[in-house]
């Protein structure tokens, strides 16, 4: 199982204790939420450097925010709506780091032991594989994680309602699905159809979707007795990630170091915005959107009453996971990776609602999106021209001349770049609104830019922006200033 939660009162005593600026128990809360967290994170990102970004991000914006928790018995929920958010916004950057999985856990095993989990292993893969991506987050959140069905309901920013029915869905579908996969395990020969739909082993999402399909209306499978096997038991043996030993001091010193305080709000302005309980809302990537929707985009309803009766309704899974879905569409079964193949990932959620990007005096953009395009004017077709008599009898008295107004100032945005490992990105600024005289005013971190300017209405310029850094560990996040008002938030390491 991946953790062994604290208490509500440990929570609430945590909560308290970082709202009132104690520096030692934000060590208590990476001590006892950072291994989990960090094994979540992973699951989604695929990735330890990635996973280690966001984790960081995760404690730095959890300390920025916590005076906003309405509910400080729910530290621990609210920690992975705000490491979810992050990672879904690492998912979106061109620049994202891959190919770098963390390693299992290890296990003081015997090698007969080792080789009875790498069977279960399999097993578990091929009934995970008939779920969708999300199901599986659900599935690992409530069981791996012990989150309950309020808590998901934050993370996920849907209605507690929905969180139920998704919960219950999930854990049905996957009493079937570990029912048929043993089924593919144990009877494979007295099935034909079985025999054809297992030739390989794990199973594939579609084969294992089939596979369920097609034991839920055979004759001949509803004969077969399969041993009982509780979720918890087969799920337990799924890796989990292990956190790097060195990060602690990485993140602890991003998260106190006084020179880095405009980092910290850069970063922690990435969380925003709330919702009415404190809870962030999930990320997207159009700002517009997310201003559309205001700060109601999640409502869990009364928490002590509706809750409490809704969530004894539901048993919650035992288990654990390792794969929540694929890399391109969020909500479609991915195959699940192992966890030196990783405590896998992807989003399971097809419609994450997203986060618009902070305006100035904060970061107009994470590091991760894209620069902005100049706008254009639209192309007017020219009108005919008028004949001469249409001139004449159209003509109106002339008016005095008028003085043009000199054009009005704009104001400059910013748009913040990830270099990873290369050596340097570039920022974007743009003028919108008017004519802006810009220059670079400062950096944060260990980043070298430059630059001055003349912007016209609509047009972009680019800051090349250098890390002065030696070996690369893990990444880090610096800034560049610019006047008129504007921060560029830079990921690098």
């Amino acid at each position: 199982m991946a953790g062994e939660p604290g208490s509500r009162n440990d929570d609430l005593r945590l909560a308290e204790s970082l709202r009132a600026g104690d520096v030692i128990a934000l060590t208590e809360v990476y001590d006892a939420y950072a291994p989990f967290l960090f094994d979540y994170c992973h699951g989604l990102l695929r990735d330890r450097v990635e996973a280690a970004g966001a984790l960081r991000n995760c404690v730095i914006s959890a300390r920025e925010h916590v005076g906003r928790l309405g509910e400080p018995d729910r530290l621990r929920g609210w920690l992975y709506a705000i490491a979810r958010k992050e990672c879904m916004r690492r998912r979106e950057s061109p620049n994202r780091h891959l190919g770098q999985e963390a390693p299992e856990a290890d296990d003081d095993l015997s090698a007969e032991q080792l080789a009875r989990r790498e069977e279960r292993r399999l097993l578990a893969h091929s009934a995970l594989a008939a779920l969708s991506g999300r199901q599986r987050e659900a599935i690992d959140l409530s069981v791996r994680h012990e989150l309950d069905e309020v808590d998901l309901s934050g993370v996920f920013g849907i209605p507690l309602e929905e969180t139920l029915e998704l919960v219950e869905r999930s854990r049905a579908g996957l009493d079937a699905a570990i029912h048929a996969a043993l089924i593919a395990q144990n009877h494979w020969k007295d099935c034909p159809s079985v025999s054809a739909l297992t030739e390989s082993w794990p199973l594939a999402p579609q084969t294992a979707a089939s596979l369920v399909r097609h034991v839920a209306s055979c004759p001949v499978c509803a004969e077969l007795e399969t041993p009982p096997l509780p979720a918890d038991r087969l799920l337990s043996v799924l890796p989990i990630a292990a956190i790097p030993a060195d990060l602690r001091l990485d993140v602890l010193t991003a998260a106190t170091a006084e020179d880095r305080a405009g980092n910290r709000r850069a970063i922690a302005a990435w969380t925003e915005p709330f919702d009415e309980y404190g809870w962030p809302l999930p990320y997207d990537a159009t700002p517009a959107r997310a201003k559309d929707r205001g700060t109601g985009g999640r409502r869990r309803g009364p928490i002590i009453g509706a809750a409490a009766a809704a969530v004894a309704a539901v048993v919650v899974l035992a288990g654990a996971m390792t794969a929540f879905g694929g890399e391109g569409e969020p909500d479609a079964a991915g195959t699940p990776s192992s966890a030196s193949t990783g405590s896998g990932g992807g989003s399971g959620d097809p419609s994450v609602p997203a986060e618009p990007m902070p305006t100035d005096p904060s970061p107009s953009a994470s590091p991760t999106s894209s620069s902005p395009s100049p706008s254009k004017s639209p192309s007017k077709t020219p009108s005919p021209s008028k004949t001469p008599s249409e001139a004449t009898t159209s003509r109106q008295p002339s008016s005095p001349p008028t003085t043009q107004a000199p054009p009005r100032p704009g104001h400059l945005t910013v748009n913040g770049c990830d270099m990873g490992h290369d050596g340097s990105c570039t920022v974007t600024v743009t003028a919108v609104g008017g004519p802006v005289n810009w220059r670079v005013t400062g950096t944060s971190g260990e980043l070298r830019a430059g630059g001055s300017g003349h912007l016209a209405a609509g047009q972009s310029s680019g800051v090349t922006v250098r890390r002065t850094n030696g070996t690369c560990w893990w990444p880090q996040d610096g800034s560049v200033s610019f006047s008129p008002g504007g921060s560029a938030s830079v990921g690098y390491c």
